[in-house]
């Protein structure tokens, strides 16, 4: 016989931080991630019945009330895998991360949800082990790694499947490295940018792509003057400029001005890496303009009940 799920008493409310994360750098597509020092959180507690969602900020009024959303969905996937149920949820968060904009939302959301599960059912696993069960659970919603390893490891992550499955190293950076996200105000849907991209690249085109994200390594852990040269792209950028022509022309234009100028993720966002003798990056109409450090990865914050 199964036995039945352990069921969570209602009073047990955590919280949990995550950050905005940015994919690809440049080369490195649907494999390099990185975590911002922006950071959101995101309370989660066990009720008597039903779910309660009470958000604001970010795209407040474009998400689910129910547990269709997607950090309630994550929480319930990952007490379903723990072997725990609940008579009820209810979720209070403030989303400061835009929608749409190549920020990592949804891995920060899927993440999140995962997180606070995993906490409101004990004490914490061993970091390794939670961190590996994380990256499984949330791949599987997200449908790929980059953002959200980043969001679990923080830093700067190189996601892969070896020879144990899917693995994740974190490359350590240069101090002096920092980051400059350029924000505009009109969202671009992931599958429509994944969708501009074709079956098959140049033999040549890939090449160079893996040199350049070798070279992105080197640089963001111990040669930042190399930046510029090492987000050079011949994968995705140029294919979606159609989906983000202001954000395509914005980073073109900063690149060859001798900034390290990337598509965020899948855009629109224009994400620039510094090095820290870089010249002042100038400001520019029509984007909101944030400057952001390299973060750490999601974790969890209190715990009550």
């Amino acid at each position: 016989m199964t036995a039945s799920p352990r069921v969570l008493e209602p009073g047990r409310t955590v919280t949990v931080e995550v950050p905005a994360t940015s994919a690809n750098l440049g080369p490195g597509f649907d494999c390099f991630g990185l975590a911002l020092s922006w950071r959101e959180s995101v309370e989660l507690g066990v009720t008597d019945g039903g779910y309660v969602v009470d958000v604001t900020g970010e795209g407040a009024d474009a998400v689910p009330r129910d547990d269709s959303h997607l950090i309630l969905r994550s929480a319930v996937r990952g007490l379903a895998d723990l072997g725990v149920s609940v008579p009820g949820l209810r979720l209070r968060c403030h989303n400061t991360i835009p929608h749409g904009r190549g920020l990592g939302s949804s891995s920060a959301a899927i993440v999140a949800g995962l997180l606070a599960a995993a906490a409101l059912v004990g004490p914490a696993e061993e970091a390794s082990a939670r961190r590996r069960w994380l990256l499984q659970h949330a791949c599987d919603v997200e449908g790929h790694p980059d953002n959200v390893a980043a969001a679990i490891y923080g830093g700067f992550t190189l996601a892969y499947t070896g020879a144990a499955g899917l693995d994740v190293a974190v490359v350590p950076v240069h101090p002096d490295v920092t980051a400059t996200v350029f924000i505009p105000d009109v969202a671009v849907a992931t599958t429509a940018a994944r969708g501009l991209l074709p079956g098959t690249v140049p033999h040549r085109d890939a090449a160079q792509n893996s040199g350049r994200s070798a070279l992105l390594v080197h640089a963001m852990a111990a040669d930042p003057d190399r930046l510029l040269d090492a987000t050079a792209d011949w994968l995705h950028q140029d294919y979606r400029e159609p989906a983000m022509p202001v954000s395509w022309a914005l980073m073109t234009t900063l690149r060859a001005a001798g900034h390290a100028a990337v598509i965020s993720g899948a855009g629109p966002t224009v994400l620039v890496l510094s090095g820290g003798g870089d010249s002042e990056i100038p400001d520019t109409a029509g984007f909101r303009r944030l400057g952001v450090g390299i973060g750490t990865g999601a974790d969890l914050a209190t715990t009550t009940g």
